[in-house]
């Protein structure tokens, strides 16, 4: 029987629960063999990947269960194995081997030591208990999404336990709006000057959550199937900039019109419009930026992401408000 690692273990070498009952089969071989092979060691049911090795034992490829079986019988596997083949240092933590079932979202991967000869197999099976059918991909999908970094420590945890998870990073919003309430107060003059500024605040900071909020749920949802470099965050940034001047542009024309509309004409409109059109801006980069930096750090995004993307989204959105009112008001 397969031992689970539980959660405190996660920092443990993943060799400890690796399968020794893995299949390897040699490049030089034809399906007819492999199988006769195969039908000779009784290999166990759990077998998804065959790992293909040469001469001296090193892994060369792997042939999925599917390609072995639909596959003539007199092919050499050398010409049907996929010779790119994503393996687990020997060496390799219980959480970097889950981070690999993450981000590639393989059933099983190998763990090779130095000269990559192979000395287990790590499956899915070693993180969740789900039971799926490997042609459901949807089910698939639930499955590795258990598998984020500190997911699992939340579920089924005890309310004290998710307590303290979640309790710290809702911190972060009781630290950003004591620290809008005392940029209210810098600019008390300001507001004074000009009350319609005060009107339209909630506003403001409404659409700056709903944008940062819209931009972190698409960002965490490109993290389950990305892997994130500084090439895919710049290419990202740079059409959720241009995506977020559309919708600035669009809501502050909108606010602009209605300012114009309820007060005239005037400097107060264009304040108003402007920090709309600064704050959808700002709240789309917070919305990438957090969550992708809390996966580099492998915090949970799920989690951690929400308030802190809120604190930051409003912390300068109400900066550049006050900011841009004090000197053009």
């Amino acid at each position: 029987m397969q031992v689970r690692p539980p959660i405190e273990h996660l920092n443990e070498p993943v060799l400890r629960f690796a399968r020794k009952d893995f299949a390897t089969l040699h490049q030089n071989l034809t399906v007819e063999q492999a199988l006769t092979s195969i039908r000779q060691r009784g290999i166990g049911e759990k077998i998804v990947y065959f790992y293909v090795i040469d001469d001296a034992g090193q892994l060369v490829g792997v042939v999925p269960t599917r390609r072995l079986l639909m596959a003539a019988l007199a092919s050499p596997l050398s010409d049907l194995m996929i010779r790119r083949v994503l393996a687990i240092p020997h060496t390799a933590t219980v959480m970097e081997a889950c981070e690999f079932f993450v981000l590639h979202k393989f059933f099983a991967f190998p763990l090779v030591d130095g000269q990559r000869r192979v000395v287990g197999l790590v499956d899915v099976g070693l993180f969740t208990e789900e039971v799926f059918d490997l042609a459901e991909r949807e089910q698939l999908t639930e499955v590795f999404e258990t598998l984020g970094f500190h997911v699992s420590q939340v579920r089924d945890a005890s309310p004290w336990r998710a307590f303290r998870f979640r309790f710290p990073w809702l911190l972060t919003t009781i630290v950003s709006g004591t620290f809008c309430a005392f940029l209210a107060k810098l600019y008390e003059l300001t507001l004074a000057k000009s009350l319609i500024l005060a009107f339209f605040l909630t506003m403001i900071l409404g659409l700056a959550e709903s944008v940062s909020i819209q931009s972190m749920t698409v960002t965490i949802q490109a993290l389950r199937t990305s892997r994130p470099t500084f090439r895919w965050y710049w290419r990202t940034l740079a059409r959720e900039a241009v995506t977020s001047l559309l919708l600035g542009a669009a809501c502050g024309l909108t606010v602009t019109l209605i300012v114009c509309l309820w007060r005239g004409v005037g400097m107060p409109a264009v304040v108003i419009g402007a920090s709309v059109l600064f704050s959808a801006f700002i709240a789309n980069f917070a919305g990438l930026s957090v969550p992708t930096l809390l996966h580099a750090f492998k915090l949970d995004p799920k989690i951690a992401a929400g308030p802190v993307t809120l604190a930051v989204a409003d912390t300068l959105t109400l900066l550049f408000y006050f900011s841009l009112a004090q000197c053009f008001l």
